[in-house]
């Protein structure tokens, strides 16, 4: 009974992500072709699977709870090896894809956080140099200072 609970939530793990993987992908190619309505839709299904992830967080430590009766002391593969050569086979499988799929979402994550971090810094830079008067600052069509927050904005062209 515990195998098939704790089969359940890893495979449901590893949909949501791999869910993640496909709207990771999705954000990037917004950010690149600046297509901010997908940009923003993405991040909504992104927070609504963090949702869908600390609920199965949360039923996973619950079933751990009861195998080894201990909070926040469990050792996969210590309860895996105790189950017979067959489930075992499968269950550390579906685990360690699990953690390779989500080692790969944090490295895409960090890479496209980098990537619109550099893309900021270049921006400041640009319109420091651009306009040395503004020391950096740009002004709402109302004439008060904001932040530099990566909206869309139009330039004149001709200098």
């Amino acid at each position: 009974m515990m195998f098939e609970e704790c089969r359940e939530i890893l495979l449901k793990e590893s949909e949501l992500v791999q869910n993640i993987t496909s709207l990771q992908n999705g954000i990037h190619k917004a950010v690149t072709s600046r297509n901010w309505e997908d940009l923003e839709n993405n991040f909504a299904a992104l927070g609504a699977l963090k949702a869908e992830i600390n609920a199965l967080e949360s039923e996973r430590e619950r079933v751990f709870t009861e195998i080894t009766g201990k909070t926040g002391d469990f050792s996969f593969y210590a309860y895996a090896a105790r189950l017979p050569a067959k489930e075992r086979a499968e269950l550390t499988e579906i685990y360690r894809s699990l953690k390779f799929e989500t080692l790969r979402v944090r490295m895409s994550g960090e890479a496209l956080m980098t990537y619109i971090t550099e893309v900021r810094v270049v921006l400041a830079g640009f319109f420091e140099v651009a306009f040395p008067d503004r020391s950096g600052k740009i002004y709402s069509p109302h004439g008060r200072s904001v932040s530099h927050d990566m909206r869309s904005m139009v330039l004149n062209r001709s200098f």
